[in-house]
Order: structure tokens, then sequence, then C-alpha cells
């Protein structure tokens, strides 16, 4: 059963060593939902008790948002049953005026006491009306540790999602984006506006890559739109390279790979300083150019990307939109599958491998990789290794990281292979693969492909 709040709390009751009743002189809200949560009334159930959300409740609860509207506080003093004496409120002195403020210009430029506008109701109502002016402006610029909040949380998100299965972080994100919404709906000083703008980016971008990722090709290109949108609003070069060079993903795995090449090349031209977003824009354009056979086109492309790397190249970190080497060598490895040359393909892998690890953190990085060795051993007319090796690669993921992005490679590798030798293992990764879909459809871990 919730707990009930009882009226004689707020006579008797003592917070932080003062009497509750001195908190509510002063109208700290932030004080009063403590006082209440520390006596097991949830922040939830004070929400509902208040009629606001429970995210603003824990927020007055932080001390990031303050209560200074009049009708507010009158919601919060009868919902927590408190007198409203207590708290100023319905009271004479919450109507008057002080005498030297107390005089109004009005039409024609005559003077007169506003004791004459009208009766106390309708100063009251002036009151209310400035109260509430006080809180719209308040609460138009977004508290500092709000937003350090907001951007912690987004930070984690990066920090988690390379290893979390897309479904999963889409519902964390989800809240997320919300409240970075809600926020971004108010008038914001540019220098706020900038960073929820960035934080909105960075939002965006992950769940676009957990839709594709998913094979909601369609739901993911109108989050990369809004991700672009939210990047150019940042003004921040970073974040406009950084969210180009993921949206040209989407067209390599489920599309046409000119428009990867179309959209690498605006990351490029974003900035001209050497960054790693900037490395990935290249290392995307080279794997693209490669697919579509304008080889020599990819050879520049790599040694443009690996250029940039050199000169502002990641560290070595598993958190997601960074571009470590690993990253690096993931890019190259199918820029070189593509190219035929599987001799500097397989050298690639394998120290790609390497450096991710027997148990990678990122193990869909880890599976592209192999799915890229697949092919070279396809090339090769290594049916049976091909075949082998792809279906290890999608077995050794957790099931729910078995996404259609994985799928639709693995199957790539069974088309590769020739008709004559769709036998054995060939056969045995074809219906593998096929399982692993209805299987995928059923968890809701994968999605028809859009146009």
């Amino acid at each position: 059963m919730a707990v009930q709040v009882d009226p004689e709390w707020w006579s008797s009751g003592f917070w932080n060593g003062r009497p509750i009743s001195e908190s509510l002189r002063r109208r700290d809200v932030t004080a009063v939902f403590r006082f209440l949560h520390a006596r097991g009334v949830s922040y939830g159930r004070i929400a509902a008790l208040v009629g606001v959300s429970s995210n603003r409740a824990a927020e007055i609860a932080k001390g990031v948002r303050q209560v200074t509207a009049y009708e507010v506080l009158e919601r919060i003093a009868d919902g927590l049953n408190i007198p409203r004496p207590a708290m100023g409120l319905g009271r004479d002195e919450d109507a008057v005026v002080p005498v030297d403020l107390g005089r109004v210009a009005v039409e024609g430029g005559a003077d007169r006491s506003l004791a004459g506008v009208g009766t106390s109701a309708e100063i009251s109502d002036l009151v209310r009306l400035r109260l509430g002016l006080d809180e719209a402006l308040a609460a138009s610029s977004v508290a500092p540790p709000q937003l350090e909040l907001i951007e912690e949380s987004a930070s984690e998100h990066m920090r988690v999602y390379p290893s979390a299965s897309p479904q999963v972080m889409l519902s964390f994100l989800a809240a997320d984006c919300r409240e970075v919404q809600m926020l971004s709906l108010r008038r914001q000083p540019a220098a706020v506006q900038s960073r929820l703008s960035g934080v909105a980016a960075l939002l965006a971008t992950m769940c676009a890559d957990a839709l594709m990722r998913l094979g909601d090709v369609a739901e993911a290109r109108r989050w990369y739109g809004t991700a672009i949108n939210a990047a150019d609003d940042s003004g921040e070069p970073r974040f406009r390279v950084l969210v180009r060079a993921q949206a040209a993903m989407l067209p390599y795995y489920f599309g046409d790979p000119t428009q990867t090449v179309a959209l690498a090349d605006a990351a490029l031209a974003v900035t001209s300083i050497a960054s790693p977003p900037g490395a990935l824009a290249a290392a995307g354009r080279a794997r693209a150019l490669a697919r579509i056979g304008a080889a020599e086109q990819a050879r520049s492309a790599i040694d443009q990307a690996r250029r940039l790397f050199d000169q502002a190249g990641d560290e070595d970190t598993d958190v997601a939109f960074r571009f470590p080497a690993k990253r690096l060598l993931f890019y190259l490895s199918g820029a070189y599958t593509w190219l035929g040359d599987t001799g500097e393909a397989y050298r690639v892998q394998e120290e790609a491998l390497r450096l991710y690890g027997a148990a990678p953190t990122v193990p869909i990085d880890a599976a592209l990789i192999a799915l890229d060795r697949s092919m070279c051993l396809a090339q090769d007319r290594r049916a049976t290794e091909a075949a082998v090796t792809a279906r290890d690669a999608v077995a050794d993921l957790p099931e729910a990281q078995r996404t259609e992005i994985i799928l639709t490679r693995a199957t790539d590798v069974a088309t590769a292979i020739p008709d004559e030798s769709h036998r054995g293992e060939v056969a045995v990764l074809t219906d593998y693969v096929r399982v692993c879909r209805e299987s995928a459809r059923r968890l809701g871990t994968t999605a028809p492909l859009g146009p």
C-alpha cells in the first residue's frame, strides 16, 4: 500500500534539523519533496498527488527546477494536505503591492493608485500573472546541473550502446529523446540550445543506428535526417561531420553505395580540420567506392583515411561513435574485400580481430569482420571455409545481436558462392540464416526491409 501523507507532519515534522514549517514558509518545495521521500513517499506518488510528471517531481527534489507559479504552489498545498496559510497562500499579503510600486501608467498618460484598478481579486490575478511569468522566464533556460545530467546520460548511452542489443537501447534512448524534445520546445539561450542540439544529434544517431541494425531502413533514414538537422543546429563541426559519416553507413548496408559516397563527401566538406569523424567518413567512402568498383578512387580514399587517422586518430576505446585503430581496420577490411585484394584483406582482418580481442565488447564489429573474411574465402573459391566462417560469425553472437544487418551480410556470402557449390556447408549456412531470421522476427530484433 502506498504511504499516505499525514497532515500532522507539517506542524510537527523536522527536516535537516529544522522544523519543516520553516521550509513551508519559504515555499521551499525541494525541501518539502525530500522530506516526504525520506518518509517513504515515492516521487511517483508525490507527482500524482500534485499533478506534475514524475520527471518534474524528481527535478524539483534535486533542486534542478524551482516552483514559483502561484497556481502550482496551490496545487502542491492541496495535493499534499498542507494548510494553505502554512505556505502563505490565500492570505491578504499575497495581494499587497508595496506603496512605492503601487502606481501604474494608464492610457492617456495619467497615473492612479493600483488600488483603484479593480477589486482585490483582480490584484491577486495580477500577482499570479507575475509569478507565472517569473516561472516561465526561469523555465526558458535549462539549469546547468540539468543540462550536465542530460549530457552525462547521453555519454552513458554511448558507453553501453556498442555491447547492448539495439531494441533494448531504443527503449533507453526514447526517454532522453523526449526530455530533450520538451526542453528544446522552450525558448533557450543560444549556448544552451547548442548543447541541447548536440545531445539531440547523438541520441538521434544512436536511434538511427539501432534501427539500421534491426533492418528498419525507412525509419532509420528518417532518424538520420533528424540527427543531421540537430547537428547543424548545434553549430558544432564535429557533430556535423560525425552524423553524416554515420548516416553514410545505411545505404552501404541497405541501399545504393553511391549514396554512401555522397554522404561521406558531405561530411568531409563540413570541415578541413583532421578529426576522428573525418577519418571515419574517409574510411566509409573508401569502402563504398570499392564496393561500386571504383578501384583507383577507393585506393586513394584508403590513403586519405590512413592520413587523417595518423593526424587525429582516437585512443583505443569501445565507446560509440569513436574511431580507434581497430575500427579503421574494420572499414579497411571491407574496402580490401570489395577490391578483391584478399591477401591484404586477410592481413587487415587478423590485425583488427587481434585488437578487438577474444571476447570483444563490440561483438557486431567482430562478426562483420568475420563476414568480410567469408567473402574473401568465397572469392578465393574456398566455398566450404566461407560458409563455415560465416555461420560461426552469426552463431557466436548473442541471439539478440543476430539482427538484420548481420543476417543480410551472411546472405551476401551465400550468394557470392558459385551455384555449383550450394550444397553441404553452404546449404547449412542458408538454412541457418533462414532460421535465425525467423527467430529474430519473433524476438522483434529484425524488421522487414524498407525502400
